[in-house]
């Protein structure tokens, strides 16, 4: 609906515009700028992200048609104790020590047992698969991290976060992930802008103008584009900083400070003597009543599908286990059981984590293609080749506009001078704050403005 003051300015130009779009009108070429040099300079590292999460989305399919042998085994009527699976692993790897086994969840499928190997690499263990029926080891791999990640789907994963250069190269994807939602916002709204600025209607901006030609058709592709992807862009960025090694530091303090840190079952060592006043005099407490029992005892509690079961890290310890199933509706309870007598001495159920935890969790496994299966990962390489072809179509809107010679020209400077300083206040402390927060983005950020500002002052002494 368009206001008196909209009509005003119409009838009187000398009469100032709505404040709202006299805010925008000055906040504009900032924004264009801004989005610009982020556009230009942060680009190659959100290109070798999304080409590399690209790769990631479609690692678990590699991984089940790679290692199919290991991972698969003949169906069978029955299935031997966990205790001699386990036991058919340690015979095929007797320099490990045993760490966890995963049962298998569904016929088919083998046992996972998981031992310590001398010389591996760090979040590294080696991987012995069984078959349950017979206890035939099917094959030893190397296994990454919580997600169980095998060498294929592991240097995919590598690659993505790091370069496969260590944790200097961390600093790539964080850097990647601080950017995304900057230009995402800023591009959001300068294509928003556009339907108020040439009368067009929503649905004119969610697909191209194919009667367009030139830069226009160029952009017209951009934005659509951009609209269609921007939620999901900002998904990945604000779940992919929660595991940065700067910026996630920081998340963590503040989840931490507010009580929203992900909860943890006690592993400590039991205090035996309390077995005297429960009337358990004749429990030798260096006994241990097995894993099959300990998987009976988990499986009575209600814990399900698929499953894993931690050995006690040092005597006296209890066996944790847990539920491992990272798929909505998401399964992690867990039970701490006495070796010595086979009780349960703890539980956590994550219906009991805080709201907080619970969002991070699911964020991360959204992230990494867990949460919702086969869907999950096809929506994650549908936003990958969105954020390609975004970055694509403006690396060559940049190209179109050069002049004859040279590159593109950036946008002009300045822009900041007419924004009111009731609004460029709130702004720079705005900034600051994130900097500190995401100092990765604070530190490139001031890199722009030291770079603006020298460009400027090299452009008037030549002029």
């Amino acid at each position: 609906m368009t206001s008196t003051a909209d009509i005003q300015h119409a009838v009187d130009p000398a009469r100032p515009p709505h404040p709202r779009r006299a805010t925008w009108a000055a906040l504009r070429p900032l924004v264009l700028r801004l989005h610009f040099y982020a556009g230009i300079l942060i680009a190659p590292f959100l290109l070798v992200a999304a080409t590399t999460g690209l790769l990631y989305a479609v690692s678990f399919q590699i991984e089940k048609v790679v290692y199919r042998h290991e991972l698969t085994a003949p169906v069978s009527q029955t299935s031997l104790p966990l205790n001699q699976q386990v036991t058919a692993a340690r015979q095929a790897l007797p320099e490990g020590k045993v760490t966890a086994v995963q049962p298998a969840a569904e016929p088919g499928l083998t046992t996972r047992v998981l031992l310590d190997v001398p010389n591996l690499p760090e979040s590294t263990q080696m991987a012995v698969f069984v078959d349950p029926g017979t206890g035939q080891v099917r094959g030893t791999l190397e296994s990454y991290g919580s997600s169980g990640a095998l060498p294929v789907r592991a240097w995919i994963s590598d690659l993505h976060r790091r370069l496969h250069l260590g944790e200097p190269g961390r600093i790539y994807s964080e850097l990647a992930a601080s950017w995304l939602w900057v230009v995402a916002l800023g591009g959001l709204a300068l294509w928003l802008s556009r339907r108020r600025r040439d009368g067009r209607r929503l649905r004119g901006l969610l697909t191209p103008d194919r009667a367009a030609t030139g830069l226009r058709r160029t952009l017209s592709w951009h934005g659509s584009v951009g609209l269609w992807a921007v939620l999901g862009v900002l998904f990945l960025s604000a779940t992919g900083l929660t595991w940065s090694k700067y910026a996630g530091a920081n998340i963590d303090e503040l989840r931490a400070a507010f009580g929203w840190a992900t909860p943890s079952i006690s592993a400590a060592p039991l205090d035996h003597a309390a077995h005297a006043s429960m009337g358990h005099h004749n429990v030798d407490l260096n006994s241990d009543v097995g894993v099959d029992r300990v998987l009976e005892v988990a499986t009575g509690t209600g814990l399900s599908g698929p499953l894993e079961i931690t050995w006690p890290g040092e005597t006296g310890s209890p066996y944790i286990a847990k539920e491992i199933d990272k798929t909505a509706p998401t399964r992690l309870d867990q039970v701490a059981v006495d070796p010595a007598t086979g009780y349960i001495v703890g539980a956590l159920r994550f219906a009991d984590y805080p709201l907080a935890a619970k969002l991070t969790r699911w964020g991360i496994d959204a992230h990494m293609g867990l949460l919702f299966g086969l869907v999950n990962q096809i929506v994650l390489a549908a936003i990958a080749v969105g954020l390609i072809t975004l970055i694509v179509l403006g690396y060559r809107m940049w190209w179109r506009r050069r002049p004859t010679r040279g590159f593109g020209r950036p946008y002009p400077r300045g822009g900041w001078r007419g924004v009111h300083w009731g609004v460029l206040a709130p702004l720079a402390l705005l900034a600051l704050v994130v900097g500190y927060f995401l100092p990765l983005m604070g530190i490139s950020l001031a890199a722009f403005l030291v770079i603006d500002t020298l460009l400027g002052l090299r452009s008037r002494m030549t002029g």
